[in-house]
């Protein structure tokens, strides 16, 4: 799919991505012209039985599967974060998102990584809004009948359509993978990189 140029007339397909061990949200957003179209979204929901690895993996799988089926132009995932009363929530995340770092590194898919509060203040407004405040905006934005359902679906809409609009207007963003060529250790000795 061709990328959107900067007048907005080229369509953009952007992959947003939630992760998580339990409930990873992905939505697959069509923007064009300022308007966004959900393609697909929905959850990948690895075994709660399941040890890491295989947690890893189903999260890996399914993710590479929607990738080749929509070959989109950018995906965008959540910022790591964490907080101070809740460490293990942010390592726990960090498994999924290297899941799917990794996908879309194989891929040759870019990667942009935003942070919770600027998805969350770019749709509503505060940067600190409720799960149920950033489904009502997604519906509303949407013309959706009902919100979308569980919150990580409307999370990755919302991570979608941050990252599209902020990459139309030709906001740089900060990337988790910048350079797609993998890293080489220089052959000679005294070589830096």
């Amino acid at each position: 799919m061709p990328a959107m140029d900067r007048t907005g007339t080229s369509p953009m397909r952007i992959l947003g991505i939630d992760p998580g061990l339990n409930t990873t949200g992905y939505a697959v957003v069509d923007l064009c012209g300022g308007a966004g179209r959900i393609v697909e979204a929905g959850t990948i929901r690895p075994p709660r039985q399941a040890d890491l690895g295989a947690r890893m993996e189903a999260i890996h799988v399914e993710l590479s599967a929607l990738l080749g089926e929509h070959k989109p132009s950018h995906v965008a995932v959540e910022q790591l974060y964490s907080h101070a009363s809740y460490p293990r929530t942010a390592i726990l995340m960090a498994y999924a998102r290297g899941a799917v770092l990794l996908a879309c590194r194989q891929a040759g898919v870019g990667v942009v990584s935003l942070p919770p509060n600027m998805v969350k203040k770019a749709l509503t407004g505060n940067g600190h809004a409720a799960k149920r405040q950033m489904q009502l905006a997604i519906q509303s934005v949407f013309g959706l009948e009902a919100p979308p359902s569980p919150p990580d679906v409307a999370d990755a809409i919302a991570i979608a359509l941050c990252a599209g609009k902020r990459l139309s207007a030709g906001v740089l963003l900060g990337s988790a993978d910048r350079d797609r060529r993998p890293m080489r250790r220089a052959a000679r000795a005294g070589a830096t990189a």
